[in-house]
């Protein structure tokens, strides 16, 4: 069975969440640093995590607009794409947001713990992904 691997772009880092096999429950992976190998190291996960899929977060501003974040994904969707990497987008306003009040609630520090946001920002993307294809 495949995984579907979760990502939350950020220009420093690069949160990554993975699916279970049978695509139900998606789970915080781990973060990486967004810099030029940043394509290579997905590849080599979506290989040692057999992945078949990868659900990126689109950010718009509330209304719906594209910012200026928006087009900085927009073109690492482009270069995955040209990887021959498959790619489904997902509305991600607010899930930064979601990620830090779930791990407060849990009692974990956010201040320190940006890698941990941006895992359970992925995993948060990936799981709105997983619902919707129910």
């Amino acid at each position: 069975m495949h995984r579907i691997l979760g990502i939350d772009y950020g220009e420093k880092r690069v949160g990554l969440a993975l699916s279970d096999p049978m695509h139900m429950i998606a789970s915080p992976y781990k973060t990486i640093p967004n810099n030029p190998d940043l394509i290579v190291a997905i590849q080599s996960i979506m290989k040692a995590e057999i992945v078949e899929i990868v659900v990126v977060g689109l950010p718009k501003g509330m209304k719906g607009q594209e910012t200026a974040q928006t087009k900085h994904v927009t073109s690492f969707v482009e270069n995955l794409n040209q990887n021959d990497i498959k790619v489904e987008l997902v509305d991600e306003r607010l899930t930064s947001i979601s990620a830090k009040k779930a791990l407060v609630e849990q009692g974990i520090k956010t201040g320190h713990n940006k890698g941990l946001i941006d895992q359970t920002a992925a995993a948060i993307i990936l799981q709105q992904y997983l619902d919707s294809q129910q």
